[in-house]
């Protein structure tokens, strides 16, 4: 067995600066659970972090092999929630430039850091080393390495100087020796946190953490609280400021949306915009809505749409899936805020690892128009794995996947994926579809598993004519059709391009072969079911309703059209004159 190499190498500080752009990830919450394709684990892994600078949410490095490339991992340098590394079998963690864990999530509700179980038990692989020589600032949570069967032991890591809670220090073992150059026990008695020197003229400004190169709030390491362009601040600039002439609150050009612990012009296009911040969701008192293409909270006017917690937040944060004991809480909902995880029974982020024999497509998912991926499974956003039983997606309502990736693979039985373009479902072009190892789509087409010849070349969800992805004639709700039903049929339409419409209730049915309306609301009608009042047909002529300066009120002639009673009609038993 090789020598064990303990020992943090000596820091050497350097100054980071967050500029205008920054690289800016989306963490995971996965915990132990892999894809059970270790090779997709780590391409998933590499996609998700390389280049990335700032890990929003936790850092989960789950399930590596030995012989694996992690170099890309050099680039982060902060992580606002926990960093899990579990189950992996290589010998040096790069994790260099992590520079803070601010410990928003905690792992098991404890750690922001947990390192354990990182060898492999029929071998002489396994971590050896951690590379956080320059990680100086844990602002919530513990430490808990352990069960590390390679990695050298020492206690001469001063944790004490890294954790900004001390009551948050759990047990530590297995852990490698060294010390950090940056800490807080060698700066005057008059610093409020870290320093670069030992005077008092050496203190870093109190909005920094992790350390500095200077007094100001531009030559913080890290910040304590938000970073605006380069900037450690208490807040982000906000969208009123108070104007001390006009003593009036006034419009911020300079304001901005706080997001994690930056401040930014402009919220991701998968997050909500809740005042002046960038939110997963909207509380339960306000509703999302859509205006210029960014979507926002509003107040609700009346009752608001029912939006219920997903699973693993909120109200179901301990929760692992939908099943007998949680799936009340679902009854009525229009929108989950979070996730829905299948594993036995029910629905995932949309994250499918098993379902039922009895059922072979996700038609319980027909309505869901959109998966926001405003959390992810491991980069993903839809995962259908290996279910044997699924001959068909059925989504036929799905018209956007707005952050993440597609991954549909190993489906032994799974048709009609190969026809979906996928791409026409994303809004970035860093979105990836990973569809492989399914039904053979030549099988397919021998057992006559294809797309309704209803359906355009866009292709289908399944079979049938209402599971095209678009029609190559017509559509009546979500189905295709080869024409409308504008001359035969119970129920008249017309055609709004190629789209077919009812003719409204008030339009007489025309059996001679011709239109009943040409045109959606009663004003369309060919002829009229009832009365003509102007130019809308009407179930009876208006009678003594409110106008515009006086009540109304009509009398229909012997064509059923509706004409105004005399001036010198009162509201009497008379009103034809």
């Amino acid at each position: 067995m090789k020598a064990c190499r303990c020992g943090l190498e000596k820091n050497v500080i350097s100054l980071f600066h967050f500029f205008f752009l920054f690289a800016v990830c989306t963490g995971t919450e996965n915990k132990l659970s892999t894809l059970s394709d270790l090779d997709q684990q780590y391409r998933t892994l590499r996609k998700y972090y390389e280049n990335c600078e700032v890990v929003m949410g936790n850092l989960e490095i789950t399930s590596i092999d030995r012989s694996r490339d992690l170099s890309f991992l050099r680039s982060i340098r902060e992580v606002t929630g926990y960093v899990l590394v579990a189950l992996n079998q290589f010998e040096y963690l790069p994790l260099e430039n992590l520079r803070i864990i601010r410990g928003t999530r905690l792992y098991e509700d404890r750690y922001a850091l947990a390192i354990f179980l990182n060898y492999r038990r029929d071998g002489n692989f396994g971590l050896r080393q951690l590379g956080l020589k320059n990680l100086t600032e844990i602002l919530n949570g513990g430490v808990y390495v352990d069960q590390n069967k390679f990695l050298c032991h020492a206690d001469s890591i001063h944790w004490q100087d890294i954790m900004k809670n001390k009551m948050h220090i759990s047990l530590i073992l297995s852990l490698i020796s060294g010390s950090f150059s940056v800490t807080k026990t060698v700066c005057a008695e008059q610093c409020d946190g870290r320093c670069f020197g030992p005077y008092v003229s050496d203190c870093c400004h109190r909005e920094c953490a992790g350390g500095c190169s200077g007094p100001k709030d531009t030559d913080c390491f890290a910040c304590t609280n938000f970073n605006d362009s380069g900037a450690c601040v208490t807040q982000c600039p906000q969208p009123f400021v108070y104007n001390p002439t006009t003593f009036q609150l006034e419009h911020n050009p300079r304001a901005k949306y706080t997001y994690g612990a930056f401040c930014v012009k402009k919220c991701p296009h998968n997050f909500v915009v809740d005042h002046s911040s960038c939110v997963r969701a909207c509380p339960s008192n306000k509703m999302e809505v859509e205006e210029n293409r960014i979507k926002m909270c509003i107040p609700c006017t009346d009752i608001c749409p029912k939006a219920c917690d997903g699973i693993g937040t909120a109200s179901l944060q301990t929760a692992q899936t939908v099943d007998s004991s949680n799936i009340d809480r679902f009854i009525n909902c229009t929108k989950i805020n979070g996730n829905l995880h299948v594993i036995l029974c029910f629905p995932g982020f949309l994250n499918i690892q098993s379902w039922p024999e009895n059922m072979t497509d996700l038609s319980v998912f027909s309505n869901l128009a959109t998966i926001g991926g405003r959390s992810l499974y491991s980069g993903i956003s839809l995962l259908v794995l290996k279910q044997q039983w699924i001959s068909s997606l059925k989504l036929q309502s799905l018209g956007e996947i707005s952050a993440g990736n597609v991954y549909v693979t190993n489906n032994s039985q799974l048709c009609y994926y190969n026809t979906v373009n996928w791409t026409r479902l994303f809004r970035t072009s860093t979105q990836k579809a990973l569809i492989r190892n399914n039904r053979d789509p030549k099988e397919c087409i021998l057992d006559r598993m294809i797309c309704d010849p209803l359906c355009s070349d866009a292709g289908c969800w399944g079979p049938g004519p209402d599971q095209c992805f678009s029609c190559r004639f017509f559509s009546r709700g979500r189905t295709c059709v080869e024409s409308c039903n504008l001359h035969e049929g119970d129920v008249r339409e017309f055609a709004n391009g190629s789209v077919c419409l009812e003719c409204d209730a008030q339009c007489e049915v025309v059996d001679d072969d011709g239109l009943t309306c040409t045109g959606p609301g009663p004003d369309h009608c060919v002829k009229c079911l009832h009365f003509k009042d102007g130019p809308n047909c009407v179930e009876k002529c208006p009678d003594g309703l409110q106008g515009a300066n006086s009540f109304i009120f009509k009398y229909a002639e012997a064509n059923n059209e509706c004409h105004p009673c005399h001036v010198n009609c009162t509201q009497g038993y008379e009103r034809i004159c």
